[in-house]
């Protein structure tokens, strides 16, 4: 003992251990464990989370080599010791560094203090048609601001700078190039309205409905788990349209009168606006946390739930780490879907955060869906959870009939290639003739999926992905959706030099296309990641479909899920194949899930609804399940096939890929980790498996190519034992990435 204090300390630096600072008497008031710090790292300061405060100097390290802390950031806690523990779990789950856990939790604009002041916008200097006819010489000499210009070419209102350089990924220096060339020009955007922000009452407040007795039998479910004030999940599994978020909405405010927080997820940005306008009718002080808001905004939400303000919080997956000091419940909205897993390290599930997280502040968990994950449904089925279901849909309205038309027998008629069914189209004009509208589904960005020479079956592909060209008609250019690598199409083939290049594969571009010529008279409006970009896209869009001011509607997976437009009478599913086939053990269960989800748009209202899929597989049992509307069947013939083969939810599974730019190294590097997973065998009745090392289906990406190997066990236990042994990180030039829970096998 010496009378000072010692911080455990980690950084945001790639050194996988803790380190040990001395306290200076300066800061001995101010420091706290899960505050943030700057530290010196060598020549330099860093940022840092204190993790631990001690009286004892660290054994082995001389006093005189241990270095004083330089400052505290924040003049709050950063981290709560709740917060603190999960972080740790995570890192332990995921196999990733407690850094990345520590860093994903806290926003960046918070880190970076971003305090409210006026906005730049960025717009077009020019007529729009003049600009267009600058981007082909702007391609050849400067193509990452060719694309923030398509970018901005795409987007009505004013984008801020930095969120055209995150969606275009042109550098601010590109930006102000040009700027300097009179081809961009800022100037000062109005306040956002897409949040209610603290202090903000209801406009027009909304008693809560009347329950049907199946959700009120789902409600005294969830009100007896929250009574008993300790953890607990509920799997809420009701059809579309059975009013699952009325359950939500008064779940909710029986913790608000507990005075604690709640948490609301939702999987898609675009579903946010909605589901603000819904909660904010019922509650006060709702914030709001993702992605699109600005730095000050997202600082000034997250400020207003730590304080105790905002006691609702929606958002997408990163909202699981609002600040609450008190947690009370967090809602998962369509708890099925992929985009609540994260690509990046950390690869956390957003559900299995949640479920992490209220274990360890006793909160409960409410899984909605419709169809839910077989993970999540197992679980309800071995009494992990407790579960509810709703069989009806409002007002006792009928699921709406699934009309199944086998593609095989239409695709061609003479010599043109027909995009919509004969039953879809004659069901469309029976719609639009009554003022209903249509929504289109295809889950395909671009105009053509790919570009093939018909003569010697060339495919243009990216030079730098073992990837195919996806055709964008607008700007005449093929793109590659991995690294976005564009090229001009060829005239005529480059292998063969044969004279003409066709166009294959269906996209939303090329939907559009169709629709516009055969029904010029009507307005369409497309919603996928190339078109939603901007500032308030999403809400503007859905307002124009609210209001009837678009008839048809096409887009990818973004539009298959929480939408409610009781005039939408018809759903078309262009191709229920493009996921079905890929290579991947939940393709299947991701076909009937979209396919459920996107069938569930309509029938909402008194008017009714059918749905149309196209299909070259109509006798595919995820494909006639989801046109039965049986879940059930679904699952039991599903999860035998899982069982089979020893696949979740029978055991757990992680994807070890290798990439680098020696194709041999990367090869030998997966092989050798996969001979040393092998030798780790299994042991204390755990089971493990080893599959591959083998090419990854995309074996090349941004000239890295690509290997992988999976492995399975019967416990997280047991897959984290075998992961010790993966050496993780860059060795070699080669670097392994982990990805637990893996949600993407290309």
């Amino acid at each position: 003992m010496n009378g000072r204090r010692y911080a455990e300390v980690i950084v945001n630096a790639p050194i996988g251990k803790t380190l040990h600072y001395s306290v200076p008497d300066t800061l001995l008031a101010e420091i706290d464990v899960g505050r943030r710090l700057k530290v010196p790292l060598g020549s330099r300061l860093v940022s840092g989370y204190c993790v631990g405060l001690s009286s004892d100097s660290p054994s082995g390290i001389p006093a005189k080599k241990i270095k004083d802390v330089a400052e505290v950031q924040d003049s709050f806690l950063a981290l709560e010791p709740a917060m603190l523990r999960l972080t740790q779990q995570i890192s332990q789950r995921y196999h990733c560094p407690w850094s990345d856990a520590l860093e994903v939790v806290l926003p960046s604009a918070v880190k970076r203090g971003h305090k409210t002041k006026n906005v730049k916008g960025l717009r077009l200097a020019r007529d729009r048609n003049e600009v267009a006819a600058e981007l082909p010489k702007l391609s050849k000499r400067a193509p990452m601001q060719a694309k923030a210009l398509r970018v901005l070419l795409e987007v009505e209102d004013g984008i801020t700078p930095r969120e055209l350089s995150h969606l275009s990924g042109c550098s601010l220096s590109g930006i102000r190039s040009l700027m300097g060339r009179k081809l961009v020009e800022s100037y000062e955007l109005s306040p956002r309205e897409d949040s209610l922000v603290k202090g903000r009452a209801p406009k027009s407040p909304h008693p809560p409905f009347i329950l049907t007795a199946e959700q009120e039998s789902a409600l005294n479910l969830i009100r007896s788990k929250l009574a008993e004030n300790k953890f607990g999940v509920v799997l809420l599994q009701g059809v579309t349209g059975s009013g699952k978020t009325e359950v939500y909405l008064q779940a909710i405010n029986e913790v608000i009168r507990k005075d604690l927080g709640a948490i609301v997820m939702v999987p898609e940005v675009s579903l946010t606006p909605q589901t603000i306008e819904r909660f904010g009718e019922r509650f006060d002080n709702v914030s709001v946390l993702h992605s699109y808001l600005a730095g000050a905004e997202h600082n000034a939400q997250w400020q207003s739930i730590r304080e105790g303000i905002s006691q609702v919080v929606i958002g997408a997956r990163s909202a699981v780490f609002a600040p609450f000091k008190r947690l009370g419940l967090i809602v998962i909205d369509e708890e099925h879907e992929s985009t609540y897993k994260q690509d990046n390290s950390p690869r956390y599930h957003a559900r299995d955060v949640a479920i992490m997280r209220a274990k360890e502040e006793g909160a409960v968990v409410i899984l909605g869906s419709a169809t839910p994950s077989l993970e999540s449904y197992f679980n309800a089925v071995l009494g992990n959870y407790d579960r509810a279901v709703l069989t009806k849909r409002i007002g006792d309205r009928q699921m709406p009939p699934v009309e199944v038309v086998d593609m095989r027998q239409e695709f061609h008629v003479g010599r043109a290639t027909r995009l919509l069914s004969h039953r879809l189209e004659h069901y469309m004009r029976q719609s639009l003739s009554k003022r209903e509208q249509i929504i289109l589904f295809l889950n395909k960005r671009g105009f053509s999926p790919f570009i093939s020479c018909q003569r010697c079956g060339y495919v243009l592909k990216c030079s730098r992905c073992d990837i195919a060209l996806t055709y964008h008609k607008r700007y005449h250019v093929a793109l590659c959706h991995y690294c976005h690598w564009e090229a001009h199409p060829p005239e005529e083939c480059p292998d063969c030099k044969g004279p003409k290049m066709n166009y294959f594969g269906l996209g939303t571009e090329r939907i559009e296309d169709e629709i516009n010529r055969h029904f010029p008279e009507y307005k369409t409006m497309r919603m996928d990641s190339d078109t939603m970009k901007g500032r308030d896209v999403h809400e503007k869009a859905l307002r124009a479909l609210k209001n009837g001011e678009v008839d048809i509607l096409i887009g990818t997976q973004m539009i298959a899920k929480g939408f409610d437009f009781p005039n939408v009478t018809l759903v078309g599913v262009i191709s229920a194949d493009t996921i079905l086939n890929l290579p991947d053990f939940r393709a299947c269960e991701r076909t009937f899930q979209l396919l459920s989800q996107v069938a569930g748009r309509t029938g909402r209202g008194p008017k009714g609804g059918r749905v149309v899929i196209q299909s070259f597989s109509p006798n595919q049992y995820a494909i006639v399940a989801a046109a039965a509307h049986d879940y059930e069947g679904f699952a039991d013939r599903e999860l035998e096939y899982r069982r089979s083969l020893g696949y979740p939810p029978f055991g757990v599974m992680a994807r070890v890929v290798f990439r680098g730019r020696n194709e041999d190294s990367v090869r030998k590097r997966a092989f050798r980790v996969a001979k040393t997973v092998q030798e780790v065998g299994s042991s204390n009745g755990h089971r493990r498996e080893v599959l591959g090392p083998a090419p990854a289906p995309v074996s090349r990406i941004r000239n890295n190519y690509r290997w992988h190997l999976t492995i399975k066990a019967s416990s997280h236990d047991a897959l984290a034992d075998a992961l010790r042994k993966t050496d993780a990180g860059t060795i070699g030039g080669v670097r392994g990435i982990i990805d637990v829970d893996p949600y993407n096998m290309l």
